[in-house]
């Protein structure tokens, strides 16, 4: 009946029953943005309601789009792969969002890899107000260390009264689901192949063939892993994860919201090497444009982003962490310095990219596209 109102289960009032349009969409690791309370009551505002499916991004590039309104992957592999199938149907990008790939550890492991020459604090101190909670990674001596198979007690973490004979390794979800996984994998084979993208097949099969051994996957999707790395447990089970910066980031928020301090224990290792990962919203259809459309204009739900951690792109659509910086200071988070002499990596074309993923993790072959099959 025309005039019902919804109610949310706070009691706050909605728009009428007939108002609301719900879109269905495929989403990987953004998926906790969509299921956002706040989130969602900004989106009923303007009559919309979205159903999300949760998958990899490489499972959301290759599995039909039948019956959805918007795509959502991680990063700008799968969302290429989405745009080539999709070549000659509908399909309408925006990027509303950015989050670089980060290594979640905890001080004791960051302060043993400082003690070896391989981490060096950033501006941005912890909850004592002396402790840092970012560094930068020396990528080259990280993957070296872990190469040779060095465990974390042969360099010194008994020093900071933690007992660990595991080898030393940054682990991933799944390589064969996960962008955030994917995208460590290129960056590690940047490293690996002297600063230089692999090129052809010979390159990228030879690199994926050195860079194997130091990729583990635990088979966790990325929320699930954040979640190991938040509980007590996780020190033990993975003490260095490969995350995105909001989710650390939503993490000492809330920590400031509970306790009234963020939390000096667990930090952040920015790769000496490093490039932003680029979560692609792509419309399929129409009503699924227009959630496109309002997720990059709507000062609302850019507002949200940033207390998500998230970096919003500014007016010429260039990812900026101005913004989310002062945020983070307002919320009485100290926000990490950019380091200027960082070298930026770029991801290997999309086919060798592909090639590496499925050498590395003895991935299946990707599920064929049946709207893209003959």
């Amino acid at each position: 009946m025309a005039g019902l109102l919804a109610l949310t289960a706070g009691g706050h009032l909605l728009l009428p029953f007939d108002g609301v349009t719900t879109l269905e969409g495929k989403i990987a690791s953004k998926s906790e943005f969509f299921e956002d309370e706040k989130v969602q009551r900004i989106l009923m505002k303007h009559g919309i309601k979205v159903h999300i499916t949760r998958m990899g991004s490489r499972d959301i590039a290759t599995t039909g789009f039948d019956g959805y309104d918007f795509a959502f992957p991680s990063g700008q592999p799968a969302a290429d792969m989405i745009k080539n199938d999709r070549r000659d149907d509908y399909a309408k990008s925006h990027q509303p969002f950015v989050s670089p790939i980060v290594l979640a550890t905890y001080r004791e492991y960051a302060e043993t890899l400082r003690d070896n020459g391989l981490a060096t604090p950033r501006e941005g101190v912890g909850a004592d107000g002396r402790s840092p909670l970012y560094y930068t990674l020396n990528m080259k001596g990280f993957i070296d260390l872990s190469a040779r198979g060095r465990k974390w007690s042969d360099i010194g973490i008994e020093e900071h009264r933690t007992r660990n004979g595991n080898r030393i390794l940054a682990q991933t979800s799944n390589v064969c689901e996960a962008n955030h996984a994917g995208t460590y994998l290129g960056l590690v084979a940047f490293v690996e192949n002297g600063n230089t993208v692999p090129t052809d097949n010979s390159a990228a099969d030879r690199v994926a063939a050195k860079i194997k051994p130091t990729l583990v996957s635990q088979g966790l999707a990325s929320e699930q892993m954040f979640k190991t790395y938040e509980v007590p447990e996780g020190k033990g089970v993975a003490p260095i994860v490969v995350v995105y910066e909001h989710q650390y980031f939503a993490y000492q928020i809330r920590q400031r919201q509970q306790t009234g301090k963020p939390d000096s224990q667990r930090v952040l290792l920015y790769p000496s090497t490093q490039f932003l990962t680029e979560p692609e919203y792509i419309a399929l259809t129409p009503k699924g444009d227009r959630l496109g459309e309002l997720l990059a204009s709507d000062e609302q739900l850019q507002r949200r982003a940033m207390e998500l951690g998230f970096r919003v792109l500014d007016s010429s659509n260039k990812a900026t962490s101005t913004e989310l910086y002062r945020f983070l200071e307002d919320q009485g988070i100290p926000a990490p310095a950019s380091a200027a002499n960082d070298t930026k990596a770029t991801l290997p074309s999309l086919p060798l990219l592909e090639r590496m993923i499925t050498s590395v993790g003895d991935c299946p072959p990707p599920k064929q596209n049946p709207e893209s099959s003959s």
